[in-house]
């Protein structure tokens, strides 16, 4: 094989290894809290907003915190350095993507899960879709 070659195939192979091993750490399945605290890494909890206990935002230090409960039932805060997220409030679901640190889940981001407008659940129903306009007979 020529140098050239060599060098092209090996280049190819360290920037397939990069790809691989990034878009692995992405696309991590879904854990609940017990399970991030153990294994240390970056995680991804689902879980719900637990509305009575309390919800902070210090302005000072760019810091909303709120309490949260995963879907094995396990209850921690967490702590995200930034503002509340819009819509936060009306959120069926919240996925906090983060570690855990001791007791509390420190989120690196958050997605916010809010009821669809088309819910039957809601008494809502989908827009009936409107009669296709008529066109008049050419003569």
């Amino acid at each position: 094989m020529r140098p050239k070659t060599i060098i092209g195939l090996v280049l190819i192979l360290g920037f397939g290894t990069l790809v691989v091993t990034s878009f692995g750490e992405q696309v991590a399945g879904y854990e609940n809290f017990t399970e991030a605290a153990e294994n240390g890494q970056r995680a991804h909890v689902v879980g719900e907003w637990l509305t009575a206990r309390p919800t902070t935002y210090d302005p000072d230090a760019n810091r909303f915190s709120f309490w949260m409960r995963d879907e094995a039932g396990m209850t921690r805060q967490v702590v995200y350095p930034n503002p509340k997220p819009a819509n936060f409030e009306d959120a069926e679901q919240v996925v906090v993507d983060g570690r855990m640190e001791g007791d509390v889940f420190v989120a690196e981001h958050i997605l916010v899960k809010c009821p669809s407008k088309y819910n039957d659940e809601r008494g809502l129903e989908a827009p009936e879709a409107s009669p296709a306009p008529t066109q008049p007979a050419s003569m």
